[in-house]
C-alpha cells in the first residue's frame, strides 16, 4: 500500500547533515519528538547516527518498523530509540502473505521478544491496516499482537485517496479496489467490528487496543463513505499545526497527505514552515471542508504542552 519503496533505486535519503540542518529549528520550536519512518528507516547506514544527533539535544526519537532487523539492531535500538512501533498485518501465515516475504512475522517476533527479555519495558506498540485482505482477521491479529509480548495495538483503515507514501498520482479505481473493503462485504466488516469488540472487550477496556469501541466502527465507517452509505468519519486533528514531516528528498510536508510547502535543500525548516503561503494554508485550512482531511485515515491531535 506504500510506494516509499519504489524509490530506493533513487537512493533517496537523508544525510546526517540534513538533520543537523534541522537542528536549529527543532530547538526554536521546542521539539520533542522525532517519528522516524520510511520504508523501512533501519535501511539508512547513518539511522542510528541520526537518533544519537537527536537524543544529544533532548529530542525523544520513535521508530516505525517492519519489524523485521529488530533482532538484529537490538542493542543499538535499545541505546538510541526510545519506542518502536511496528506494522502488523495479519497472524503469522497472513502477515507474510501480504508481506510477500516467508518468514517475516517470525523475524518481528524475535526481535520483539528479544527486546523485551534485555528491557521489559522499553515500550513496542503495533499498527494494522485493516483492507480487504485482513478485515475479517481482527481477532487473530489483536491475539497475535499478545502472544508476541506487545504493549498495545492500534487499527486505521487503507488510504487510498491520497498522493501520500510516494504516489506521483493517486490511485485510480481499480488500484483502490485491490484495498477497499467492497461494498459487498461491508455487512462481514460491520459483524467483524462487533466481534472485536465483544471478544476483546477487557482489551479495550485496558487500553491494550489503543482505539474505544466508537473509534473502532469509524473504520467501518470509512469504508462504507466511498459506497455513499454515510458520510466519512469526524476526525479530530491538528497534524498541520503541531507537527510537520520531512521526506527521505528533503520535501517538506504539513503532513503526510497535504501538498509539499518546501523543501530543505533549498531552505531552512523555520522559513518553510513560517513562509507567507505555509501560514496560510494552516490559517485557511478547514478541515470539515478540505477533501484531503474528509478522507484521511491517520490523523493526530495532541494537548498543548504535551509532556513526553
Amino acid at each position: 500500500m506504500c510506494d516509499i519503496w519504489k524509490d530506493n533505486k533513487n537512493l533517496k535519503q537523508l544525510t546526517e547533515q540534513d538533520i543537523k540542518g534541522l537542528l536549529s529549528t527543532f530547538k526554536k520550536l521546542g521539539t520533542r519528538v522525532v517519528v522516524m519512518s520510511g520504508g523501512e528507516a533501519l535501511l539508512n547506514a547513518n539511522f542510528f547516527r541520526f537518533c544519537e544527533i537527536l537524543k544529544k539535544e533532548g529530542i525523544a526519537v520513535t521508530l516505525l518498523s517492519t519489524g523485521i532487523a529488530l533482532e538484529k539492531k537490538t542493542d543499538q535500538l535499545l541505546e538510541w530509540v526510545n519506542d518502536i512501533i511496528v506494522s502488523l498485518d495479519g497472524d503469522e501465515t497472513l502477515h507474510d502473505n501480504i508481506r510477500q516475504l516467508p518468514g517475516a512475522f517470525q523475524k518481528m517476533h524475535r526481535g520483539v521478544q528479544l527486546i523485551k527479555h534485555i528491557d521489559p519495558t522499553f515500550r513496542i506498540t503495533a499498527r494494522t491496516v485493516i483492507h480487504r485482505l485482513n478485515y475479517k482477521r481482527w481477532i487473530p491479529i489483536v491475539n497475535s499482537a499478545m502472544e508476541m509480548g506487545l504493549d498495545q495495538i492500534s487499527f486505521l483503515p487503507a488510504d487510498v485517496s491520497s498522493n501520500a507514501f510516494n504516489r506521483s498520482t493517486a490511485w485510480d479505481n481499480d488500484r483502490q479496489q485491490e484495498v477497499l473493503v467492497h461494498e459487498a462485504d461491508l455487512p462481514a466488516l460491520q459483524s467483524a467490528v462487533h466481534e472485536l469488540i465483544t471478544y476483546h472487550k477487557t482489551a479495550i477496556e485496558e487500553r491494550f487496543i489503543a482505539e474505544p469501541a466508537e473509534k473502532l466502527q469509524k473504520i467501518y465507517g470509512y469504508y462504507a463513505a466511498f459506497y455513499g452509505k454515510n458520510p466519512f468519519p469526524y476526525k479530530k486533528c491538528n497534524a498541520p499545526w503541531v507537527s510537520t514531516v520531512v521526506e527521505a528528498d528533503g520535501t517538506v510536508r504539513p503532513c503526510f497527505f497535504h501538498d509539499a510547502i518546501g523543501n530543505i535543500r533549498q531552505q531552512s525548516l523555520d522559513a518553510i514552515i513560517n513562509s507567507a503561503s505555509a501560514i496560510a494554508f494552516r490559517k485557511n485550512l478547514d478541515m470539515d471542508k478540505n477533501d484531503t482531511c474528509m478522507k484521511c485515515v491517520c490523523y493526530l491531535n495532541l494537548p498543548p504542552r504535551m509532556e513526553i
